[in-house]
Order: structure tokens, then sequence, then C-alpha cells
């Protein structure tokens, strides 16, 4: 067997994010962009530690001990979650697998290396709001093109359980509201699902792009006050607003901490609690196993099998109206 030509370490990163994980493995934008998160997190640990810039890390730097201090660090200094760690680790995992043919001096390094067991941990239950809770949450808009918007942002993530880079990254084509049933497209390319959307959601829609008729088919549904796609911290200071608000109504919601995953979490259970299937629900969240779901399962002990759409929508309307290194650069830029 021919050996492989040999292949610069900033090359071999490049090479992975740009070639392997997109285009060899297809993985999602937001995964890539995590693992990116964990590679720069680990080469900028390297060079605290070594005091040796990205460009000249080698695949031999990878051993046991330091991928494991790493990771200590990652717990103690940074206070990240043991899942957190755990992801870290899966990025770590995956480029050493990609690399290890290029070199064949460090295969033995790696496959050490790649014996850095995952930490166990006990997943908690999903946190889940009420429904008294979620509609006061979602609320009725006032009439101002910001409540509306806002109004519109929380029905869509309890209506289709998105996830927060879902949602910003609507566009007005994604919505395909002619339809029966009416739904949205949801996810990245490749691994777009459709889900349905309640005729009160197809009305605020439909209300919103009349009341923005500069919006194209390729415009954010949810533009920020300058005509740009909402951002992710964005969502979440709007979302903290709401609950704040709605704590008037529902006092414990004061005790709560609400973020867009528990809107997720909230939308799965009510589902479960509908006695939708779970393969529907799974198929509904873009989840690719069902045992993802199972977390959710267990805990409320759902068993019926319903139709999708079974959970009533909430009955709200909306007012009337009146935008380094060239190697740490490059995975910057990702």
């Amino acid at each position: 067997m021919l050996a492989r030509p040999s292949i610069s370490f900033p090359a071999l990163v490049q090479q992975f994010f740009c070639q392997h994980l997109t285009q060899q493995r297809g993985l999602s934008p937001c995964t890539v962009a995590s693992y990116r998160d964990a590679f720069m997190l680990f080469l900028e640990f390297v060079q605290g530690l070594h005091t040796k810039p990205a460009e000249a890390v080698t695949l031999t730097d990878f051993t046991p001990e330091l991928i494991q201090a790493f990771l200590d660090h990652l717990e103690r200094e940074r206070g990240n979650t043991v899942h957190s760690r755990n992801i870290r680790l899966a990025a770590l995992r995956a480029f050493l697998k990609f690399a290890a043919p290029w070199d064949e001096s460090a295969r033995h390094g790696i496959e050490r290396s790649l014996h850095v067991p995952m930490k166990h941990f006990v997943r908690s239950k999903p946190e889940f709001l009420s429904r008294a809770q979620m509609l006061a949450v979602i609320g009725v808009a006032d009439g101002s093109w910001l409540s509306r918007r806002d109004h519109m942002l929380l029905s869509l993530l309890y209506n289709t359980g998105a996830t927060v880079s879902e949602v910003i990254s609507l566009r007005v084509s994604d919505m395909v509201l002619d339809a029966a049933p009416a739904c949205v497209r949801l996810g990245d390319q490749g691994r777009q699902r459709n889900v349905p959307l309640w005729s009160t959601t197809v009305k605020e829609i439909q209300q919103w792009l009349q009341l923005n008729p500069q919006l194209c088919p390729a415009s954010a549904v949810l533009p920020n006050q300058h005509g740009g796609a909402m951002t992710a911290s964005s969502v979440r200071q709007r979302l903290a607003l709401a609950v704040r608000r709605a704590a008037v109504q529902q006092p414990e919601l004061a005790r709560r901490s609400v973020s867009p995953r528990s809107i997720r979490h909230t939308a799965a259970m009510h589902l479960l609690q509908s006695g939708t299937d779970v393969s529907l629900i799974t198929r509904w969240l873009g989840h690719e196993n069902p045992v993802t779901m199972h977390n959710h399962a267990r805990a409320y002990r759902v068993t019926q099998h319903r139709a999708l759409g079974r959970l009533a929508q909430p009955d709200a309307t909306m007012g009337r109206a009146a935008g380094g290194s060239s190697l740490l650069e490059f995975l910057k830029a990702l």
C-alpha cells in the first residue's frame, strides 16, 4: 500500500474542516462550528501551556496526557459541564481518526489518544414549561413592530420546536403557506424537514409579511430593526424580556431559567402529553435517532399513538401595526 504524501498540520486542519466534515461526512454548519470551537480551544490551550504557535503543533502533540489536561482545564477553569467536555472530546477524536493515515509516525500515539474516555454523567430531566406558562410567555402583541416580531418569534419556537440557529436562519422562501397543511422548512441543506404550522401561526406570518412588504424570498423572516437577521444573543434577550413580563401572571417563572432550548423541550413534552407518537416528534424536531426522545418519554411515560398536530394551538392573536495566528484566523472565519 502506497504511503500518503506528507502534509503540514495547518493544511491537514483545513482539509478536515473544508472537505472531510462538509463534503465527505455532510455535517451541518452547526456541527462544524462546534468542532471548530473545540479545535480553537485546544490550540489556545496548547499555546498557553507550551508557548507554541498553532502552526507549530504536530500530530505527535496530541498525546493522551495533553488531551486529558485540556479536558480537565475545560471543566475546572472554564466551568464547562461534563456534556460540553464530551462534545469537545468527540471533535478531537473525529480529527485524529481523519488525520491518522496521513502520518505513520504519529499513528501509535493517536491510537492511544483515541482511548481517552468520555466522562459518564447522569442526564438531567428536560426542563419545560406548563401550557399556561408557555402561553403567558408568548403573550399578546401590543401592536408595535418590535412586539409583533417578538410575538411571532416565540410562536414559531413553540409551534416548530426549532433551535435558535434554525429560527434565525429562516427565510421567507422557507414558509410554505399555500399547502395543506401549511409548513415551514427547517434544518440545513440535505437535512431539511417540513414542520406543520397551526392556522394561528399561518395567519400571523401572513399578517407579518403584509406588514413588511419589503421582505423578499431571500429575506430573514425575523429581521432586526436594521433589516438583518436576528442573532442568537438577541433571541435570548427578547425571550428574557418576555419571561419577565409573563412572571406577572405566572410568578413561578421568576424562579425559572427559561431558554430557547426550554421552549424546544416544552414543545416536545406537550406533544408527548397529548399522545403524539415519539417517532413523529423525533422527525418534527429533526433528531436523527428516536433514542434522543427517550429521555422525554421515560420522564412522562407517554405511550399512546396519535396524529401529529393533535396539540391544541395557542389562542393568541397579534395586535395591529402602528434590523491571532493564521491557523486560528482560519478557524475563526469558518
